[in-house]
């Protein structure tokens, strides 16, 4: 019994401390663990401090590398993707500066500025489709009060605004940004590139046709700027020095219409010779058409514009009113309803619709036509 009641003491000395010793190893990992857990907190939060440190004092080289050490212990460190991509940016390094600012606008897609930096570096990679996606959607959150970053950012959409064949909202935005203050001699090139419908980034003209575009650029500037003699002296060189290169003519044209009306029409026939194709032309000249009401010369000119660009808004626009100016106000609506669709912001368009639901009686219509102009001139609203 007593060496029973031995063996069954030692027994359970054995299990008690089996698991006496059991509880301790659980102690020591968890330990283990907190511990590991505390130095990576440590270790970021000196690393995140030292990166500051040298980035605040133009450390750039060592201020990005420990910028990535601390990325990589916390990724999603809003803080540190933001400061490493404007010194990777600053640096020329689009490419990487472009990745970090992906992951940064993930994080927090709300952030106008991310935006706009991830849309410049994206242009910058030549990725200009996403670069044009992105920058218009940081112009639409705002970029908080960076007034640099603004003008830098409405200068690159204009300018792929060209590059896709958007000219007329192109030039409405460089128009808008030298009214803001912006340097005109900045937006010499790109205002040729676009007066001259010319698909080219500034840094893609050729050398044999840089200065036709710096010709075409200071005449629209000129023109804006109601300086009408030196716009003249422009226009009219730029056809003498080039007068088969496409453009030209109607540039000159449209200078004309509006001080000696005969001499634009004949400009705007040299055009259509020069580039049997030009739709603007097509345009400028039916509206004179239409002041001098000539709509069987009108008609066939917007018929041809719709069908070489049936989804350019401008041309159906202007079918719209030749086709009401002739009596055919249904024919109308319908081209005009079409032009707002592909172009809801033009205001003109609203205003032919409200002229048009008027005169066929649809007063719910041309009300709602009326809001919409009243909602489009208020300030702020995008033009």
């Amino acid at each position: 019994m007593i060496n029973a009641s031995i063996a069954a003491l030692g027994l359970s000395l054995a299990v008690s401390a089996a698991q006496t010793a059991v509880v301790p190893q659980g102690k020591a990992s968890t330990r283990a663990e907190t511990g590991s857990a505390a130095s990576s907190k440590s270790s970021f939060e000196q690393l995140s401090r030292s990166a500051d440190k040298a980035r605040a004092e133009n450390r750039d080289d060592e201020a990005v590398r420990l910028y990535e050490q601390a990325l990589n212990l916390r990724p999603g460190w809003k803080e540190g993707l933001w400061y490493l991509s404007t010194i990777l940016y600053e640096k020329e390094k689009y490419a990487n500066a472009r990745d970090r600012l992906r992951c940064f606008v993930s994080q927090d897609p709300s952030a106008g500025p991310g935006w706009a930096l991830l849309g410049m570096s994206e242009f910058q990679t030549r990725e200009y489709s996403r670069s044009l996606d992105h920058l218009q959607h940081a112009m639409a959150l705002g970029m908080g009060g960076r007034k640099e970053m603004a003008q830098s950012v409405f200068y690159f959409v204009a300018v792929l605004l060209t590059r896709f064949e958007q000219y007329s909202e192109s030039t409405n935005m460089m128009i808008a940004m030298i009214k803001s203050g912006q340097q005109p001699d900045l937006l010499v090139e790109p205002l040729g590139l676009a007066a001259l419908r010319m698909p080219l980034l500034p840094t893609e003209i050729p050398g044999d046709r840089r200065e036709l575009i710096r010709m075409a650029g200071q005449g629209a500037l000129a023109l804006e700027a109601q300086r009408q003699e030196e716009a003249q002296r422009l226009f009219s060189g730029m056809v003498a020095a080039y007068p088969n290169e496409p453009g030209v003519h109607f540039l000159y044209g449209a200078f004309l219409l509006d001080v000696r009306p005969e001499d634009g029409v004949a400009e705007m026939k040299r055009e259509l010779q020069v580039s049997p194709f030009h739709v603007p032309a097509r345009l400028r000249l039916a509206e004179e058409y239409v002041k001098e009401e000539r709509l069987d010369e009108a008609l066939p000119l917007v018929q041809e514009a719709v069908k070489i660009e049936p989804g350019y808004a401008a041309a159906h626009m202007m079918m719209g009113e030749v086709l009401v100016a002739k009596g055919d106000t249904a024919g109308g609506i319908r081209e005009l309803e079409t032009a707002e669709k592909n172009a809801p912001q033009m205001v003109r368009t609203h205003w032919d619709l409200l002229r048009a639901y008027t005169a066929a009686g649809r007063s719910y219509d041309a009300t709602r036509e009326k809001e919409e102009i009243e909602k489009l001139n208020r300030p702020g609203a995008a033009q």
